[in-house]
């Protein structure tokens, strides 16, 4: 599933395209999932922001258009259209202004759309309910390790809920842990240790984005390309392989239905 690099590259791909634009028309699949991108018509884009995974385009009636990628979602802006029919797997797009189309694509059909009243978000349980993003001014190390502290869950799996921070997946969750030393079977971390954690995310998710995110399979970027911070990975999918800290064989185990991977000796449990 794409996390906070791969949406924040897409985003400020499409931004400067979309501000400004017109929607003169729209089609989708005809699942309620995608439908909602029909209500975007005859109203004009007034940019693209980002909470976490969702991408979400402010319009010029009040309200504004939200999309998540889900698991194997893509964007991209395409000069024409005639394609679309021939692809089974293009779920929604746009007609701009200028005969441009913003093209959603969606293998799995996990991602969605809605049109709601700017803030409103009532109607999308996971968006109301995280916590702050996690390269916005509002995540800091206290305000970590308190989200952390009020459950009894694993870190991965709070970590994943999106509540104590927004735009953390399996990835670079899996990368920060073993950047700060902790066993994914945790429950509760100290507060120096919650700190390092939160300087731990920080890093991994700039370095994703300095890359472009991370391309194992599905992910494409609005322009097609693929990420390359497959390259840089120092634990995630590496079971097996040496640690690169300590050289010790890197271990995988299932916890709350996620198999993470991790350093026995470098993140004792």
């Amino acid at each position: 599933m794409p996390e906070l690099p791969e949406v924040e590259t897409i985003r400020r791909q499409l931004a400067p395209r979309l501000e400004g634009r017109h929607i003169q028309d729209a089609r989708s699949h005809e699942s309620e999932k995608f439908t909602p991108a029909a209500a975007a018509v005859g109203t004009a884009v007034q940019g693209l922001n980002r909470k976490g995974k969702y991408l979400i385009a402010p319009l010029d009636d009040g309200r504004e258009l939200i999309i998540h990628l889900g698991m194997t979602g893509a964007l991209a802006i395409v000069p024409a259209i005639p394609a679309i029919p021939d692809d089974p797997y293009i779920r929604a797009w746009w007609q701009l202004d200028g005969s441009e189309y913003l093209a959603y694509r969606d293998v799995r059909r996990f991602g969605r759309i809605r049109c709601v009243p700017a803030g409103r978000y009532d109607t999308i349980p996971t968006l109301a309910a995280q916590g702050p993003d996690a390269l916005g001014p509002d995540f800091t190390a206290e305000g970590f390790y308190r989200a952390l502290r009020n459950s009894r869950r694993r870190i991965p799996t709070q970590l994943l809920s999106q509540k104590p921070v927004a735009g953390v997946g399996n990835i670079y969750g899996t990368e920060a842990l073993w950047m700060a030393g902790i066993h994914p079977a945790k429950r509760r971390i100290s507060r120096p240790a919650a700190t390092t954690l939160h300087t731990a995310l920080l890093e991994v998710l700039k370095a994703g984005l300095d890359n472009g995110g991370t391309t194992l399979r599905d992910y494409r970027n609005a322009d097609g390309g693929k990420g390359s911070h497959q390259n840089a990975l120092a634990c995630y999918g590496r079971s097996g392989q040496p640690c690169l800290r300590c050289a010790a064989p890197l271990q995988h185990r299932t916890y709350d239905a996620r198999t993470l991977t991790f350093c026995p000796q470098c993140q004792p449990r």
